[in-house]
């Protein structure tokens, strides 16, 4: 009697068992791929082994070339014994290949190798659908057996499994990386629209102030703006923060003058469970603001308490929470804002001078917009565009005379004004001109004037009209300082439209 062949199947499937958890470590499909085909032949004892996978929606089968390479070897999902066994199901074992009308010589042809011995077995998932086939060549001593037939088959069962799970976190990866990028577009997006960074103006005063925002975008300092109320200090913190390092991480803003003192402790730095009856633990701004930018509008409201609070955690960078015990540390830029004149309020003893000077690293004084009224027509266009785009209502415009009457107005509410005032013209318009007739009450009307001597030459209705055009466009220019596109959209023409009748008036720039 023979050796018993107990010792070598249990080495075997010991071996096969090794091979598995190699493979269920592996997730790469290539590196997979090349891992399975080494362990084959080493297993099997022979020179070459390759998984084909079936590429349903272009009906052919695909391999690596070689262990380590990364060009792929395709072929019709027909050919070969591979697409036999695909076709088939099967497992096909062949003594001497060139002499089996199955086999495809063209691959050799292509790869330079010669083949002998070919035993393949089908690649099928846990569906038990066939996903390729997986092909060991050239027996280095006889040919394949029964038993490599059964190890094959086995290889390939776990193969099968390793080689999904691969596809699958492949996919994940790319769907991950389109993610990222999709992202990452994104934010691109949002860095273009907000390119001007969402501050209009054009004049020297407004464009200071974003050439400022662009030459604090690297910095972490803290950063005081000052202005009336509805002069657009927020706009400016937000600005700020998205330009900045920080735009990916929360911008959290807190109006200090909103929130009594009982509550502005807890509310800024957190409250810890059971400190009352009932109290539920809760995050504070500071917190809520970890490793973003922490906005505090009317600061010169906060109580001097809560200014030596705020101080201790600018300094130290903790936080300690209502009730709790241990400090909890905290990466957050601030930004503050007041309407205040802080100075003036260390004088009365109502502002903690050391404060001021920790939030005052950089100072942003926002004009009112009676300071800056050659940008109300801008303005006011904006926001104008900005209810078409929201209400789907295109195509509205000022008249020339609006913008006379815009221009001239107090506006003691700033831009939160001007804006309030163009949302109410815009959704209460009848026609897509919004006229004089259209203003609030509030809006003051022009100045009464005298009318002018009439000469004899000016009797005409083209002279009238004419005189008429020069003292507007003269106005125009004046009131915008020569800005030929402001004085455009002031009278209702093209840039090239004012030029030509400047021209045709001999009216100088």
């Amino acid at each position: 009697m023979g050796p018993s062949p107990q010792p070598e199947l249990a080495e075997k499937l010991s071996a096969i068992l090794a091979i598995c958890q190699k493979m269920n470590s592996e997730r790469d499909l290539g590196a997979l791929l090349d891992l399975i085909a080494r362990e084959a032949t080493d297993l099997l004892g022979c020179d070459r082994a390759s998984i084909f996978l079936l590429d349903r929606e272009r009906n052919e089968l695909w391999s690596k070339v070689a262990l380590g390479s990364d060009e792929i070897l395709r072929f019709d999902a027909s050919h070969g014994i591979a697409g036999s066994t695909v076709l088939t199901g099967e497992t096909i074992n062949v003594r001497d290949a060139y002499s089996d009308p199955r086999f495809y010589d063209a691959i050799d042809g292509q790869t330079g190798y010669r083949t002998r011995t070919v035993l393949a077995v089908a690649v099928r998932n846990q569906a038990g659908e066939t996903i390729g086939a997986f092909e060991v060549l050239n027996k280095r001593v006889g040919w394949f057996c029964a038993r490599d037939e059964q190890t094959l088959a086995a290889l390939a069962s776990h193969a099968a499994i390793a080689i999904e799970t691969a596809q699958l976190v492949g996919e994940l990866r790319r769907t991950q990386d389109e993610l990222v990028m999709q992202n990452a577009h994104l934010w691109r997006e949002v860095e273009s629209r907000y390119a001007t960074h969402g501050i209009i103006g054009t004049g020297p005063r407004i464009q200071q102030i974003v050439r400022l925002v662009e030459r604090i975008r690297d910095s972490v300092v803290s950063v005081l703006i000052t202005g009336e109320s509805g002069t657009g200090k927020e706009l400016v913190a937000r600005a700020i923060h998205r330009t900045s390092s920080r735009a990916r991480r929360p911008f959290v803003a807190l109006n200090c003058a909103a929130l009594p003192e009982t509550l502005l402790e807890s509310e800024l730095f957190g409250i810890e469970k059971g400190v009352a009856t009932g109290v539920q633990p809760r995050l504070g701004q500071f917190q809520k603001a970890d490793g973003g930018t922490l906005f505090l509008d009317e600061i010169g409201d906060l109580s001097l308490t809560a200014q030596a609070k705020i101080l201790r955690v600018l300094q130290e960078r903790v936080v300690e929470r209502v009730g709790g015990r241990a400090p909890v540390p905290v990466d957050v830029r601030l930004l503050a804002a007041t309407n205040k004149d802080l100075e003036a309020e260390i004088g009365k003893g109502t502002f903690r001078e050391d404060l001021l000077y920790r939030i005052k690293v950089i100072h942003i004084h926002m004009p009112a917009l009676r300071e800056i009224r050659e940008e109300i027509p801008l303005l006011a266009n904006h926001f104008l565009r900005e209810y078409g785009q929201e209400s789907g209502r295109a195509g509205l415009e000022f008249a020339p005379a609006v913008f006379r009457r815009l221009a001239t107005a107090p506006w003691p509410g700033n831009v939160r004004q001007l804006r309030n005032e163009v949302m109410r013209l815009a959704a209460c318009a009848r026609d897509n001109v919004i006229g004089e007739d259209d203003l609030s009450e509030g809006i003051p009307g022009p100045a009464p004037t005298r009318p002018a001597a009439r000469t004899a030459r000016a009797e005409s209705l083209k002279d009238a009209v004419a005189e008429l055009e020069q003292r507007m466009i003269t106005e125009a220019l004046r009131e915008t300082r020569n800005n030929q596109l402001q004085a455009a959209k002031r009278l209702g023409l093209s840039r090239q439209g004012l030029i030509n009748k400047m021209k045709r008036y001999a009216i100088a720039e």
